[in-house]
């Protein structure tokens, strides 16, 4: 890993990123690392300059594109975070959790049929019932 700008990335964080990389068995030799521009919500800062980072793991495969911030440097340091989550993830078997996640997600926003519409629209009806039974008596 290049020396990255100290500006962004406290010394703490890269060495312990470096002990993480380490011990998952990464090395420099095995990444395939290129900038490429950015695109998104920026303007020209993030449209002209090469500040998204392509962070490829050779033995594993893992891709990882990390474009966070306007900083080159951060955003290095985070395609390595994010490799190590990834890699950790795989080994400890958390992908079928996350992918879990996601379904469990996609079945909430799922649009509803029509019969479980009008099974709530019945239900709130009911409970609207219940309501105004409970409510005073005016005299009229």
């Amino acid at each position: 890993m290049r020396a990255m700008d100290d500006n962004f990335v406290s010394a703490t964080k890269r060495t312990d990123l470096a002990v993480r990389l380490a011990g998952l068995g990464v090395r420099d030799g095995d990444l395939v690392e290129k900038f490429v521009l950015g695109s998104g919500k920026g303007g020209q800062k993030i449209n002209k300059t090469a500040s998204c980072v392509y962070l490829r793991h050779l033995p594993s495969g893992i891709e990882i594109k990390c474009q966070h911030g306007r900083s080159q440097a951060l955003n290095r340091f985070l395609a390595r975070r994010l490799l190590c989550e990834e890699m950790e993830a795989r080994r400890d078997g958390a992908a079928g959790a996350r992918q879990q996640a996601v379904e469990r997600l996609r079945r909430q926003k799922r649009r509803k049929s029509r019969r479980q519409r009008a099974k709530t629209l019945d239900d709130k009806h009911h409970q609207s019932e219940k309501k105004n039974a409970r409510r005073a008596v005016s005299e009229q």
